[in-house]
C-alpha cells in the first residue's frame, strides 16, 4: 500500500525529516501508545483543516501513555498536533499518527528507567474499506483479554492479533475480521469497533468485552441517542450478526462501513440507521451539522 506522507514530521521537539535508531528501544519491545486523527480540508476555504474530536484523541493518547509510565499531557500533545497541520498546510483528507515510545536504545523489556518521546507524522487518507461496504469472517485469534494487555489504550504490541487476524481474513477472500474475546462473545473487528441493528434497536458490545473505547464509536451512541433511536451496549453472542437486520464497522478512519456478508451469507441490503448515521457522521466531520459544530476544531495556516 503505497502513502503519500505530510512534508513535515515532528520527532523530539523538532519539526523536520524524521529519523531514529534501528535499535530504539519502542522498536523490539512495542513499548508505544499511538493515535489515530483523520482531517478534513474545508471545501470552501482550502485553507482550514478540521479535526473532530481533537480533544478526545489527545486525551486517550496521553491516558494510554501513562500504561508506559509516559509523561504527556493532552494540552502537550493538543499543541503539538495544532502547529503539525499548520506546518503541513494539507490540502486533501489526512491521518495523523501521533505516538510516543520508549526511545531509548537499551535492551531488556522494561519501563523503568528508560526515557520516552513523542513523535507525528501524516499522510492524505483515502478510504480504509470500500464505501459500499465489506465482506467479514470471524477470526481463529481471539481478542485479548484486559487483564493480559491494557485493551483501554492504544498500545502498539497488542496489534500483532490485529493484524495476524486482518491478514488471515484477507488470505481467506474477506475484506475484514472479526474477533471473539476469550468468553466467546463478539469483541470488535481488526482495528474497528462493531454495531448492529435489531429490530430498530442499535447494539454494540460494551466496554466489558475487551474493545478499545473508540471515539468514532462514542460519537455513533451520541448521534443515534439524539436521533431518538434506541442505543444498548450489552455482550453481544457470534450468531446474532448472522441475523442481524444492519451490521457495519466503525472508526477513525472507517468512519462508518456497512458490512454486506459474514462467512459468505448475505446481510439485508437495505441499511436505513447504518446509513442515517453515516450521512450525519460525514456532515460533522465537514463542521456541517449546527448542533454538533463543538466536536469540530478549525485550524487555519
Amino acid at each position: 500500500m503505497k502513502h503519500t506522507f505530510l512534508l513535515t514530521s515532528y520527532l523530539q521537539g523538532y519539526f523536520n525529516d524524521a529519523n531514529i535508531s534501528i535499535a530504539t528501544h519502542a522498536l523490539h519491545y512495542g513499548t508505544a501508545s499511538f493515535g489515530g486523527i483523520r482531517g478534513m480540508v474545508d471545501e470552501a476555504n482550502p485553507t482550514e483543516a478540521i479535526v473532530t474530536r481533537l480533544s478526545d484523541h489527545t486525551k486517550r493518547l496521553s491516558d494510554s501513555a501513562k500504561y508506559l509510565q509516559a509523561d504527556f499531557t493532552q494540552q502537550q500533545v493538543e499543541q503539538v498536533i495544532v502547529e503539525f497541520i499548520k506546518r503541513n498546510k494539507p490540502t486533501k483528507p489526512f491521518y495523523i499518527r501521533p505516538l510516543i515510545y520508549t526511545s531509548d536504545t537499551g535492551i531488556a523489556p522494561r519501563l523503568h528507567e528508560v526515557e520516552k518521546d513523542l513523535l507525528i507524522y501524516g499522510n492524505e487518507a483515502g478510504d480504509y474499506l470500500p464505501p459500499e461496504g465489506v465482506s467479514v469472517c470471524f477470526s481463529s485469534w481471539m481478542r485479548q483479554p484486559d487483564a493480559s494487555l491494557p485493551l483501554r489504550g492504544k498500545i502498539s504490541g497488542a496489534y500483532v492479533t490485529s493484524s495476524m487476524a486482518k491478514t488471515e481474513a484477507i488470505a481467506r477472500g474477506f475484506d475484514e475480521a472479526i474477533m471473539l474475546n476469550v468468553g466467546g462473545k463478539v469483541s470488535e473487528a481488526s482495528a474497528m469497533n462493531l454495531f448492529i441493528v435489531r429490530d430498530g434497536v442499535l447494539i454494540t458490545p460494551g466496554v466489558d468485552q475487551d474493545i478499545l473505547e473508540g471515539i468514532t464509536r462514542k460519537s455513533i451512541i451520541t448521534m443515534a441517542k439524539d436521533l431518538g433511536i434506541p442505543v444498548i451496549e450489552r455482550p453481544v453472542d457470534k450468531t446474532e450478526l448472522y441475523i442481524a437486520d444492519e451490521f457495519f464497522l466503525c472508526g477513525s478512519m472507517a468512519r462508518i462501513t456497512p458490512v454486506n456478508s459474514i462467512e459468505h451469507r448475505s446481510l439485508p441490503k437495505e441499511h436505513p440507521i447504518t446509513d442515517q448515521l453515516r450521512t450525519l457522521l460525514t456532515a460533522i466531520s465537514r463542521n456541517q451539522s449546527q448542533k454538533y459544530s463543538a466536536w469540530s476544531d478549525v485550524i487555519t495556516y
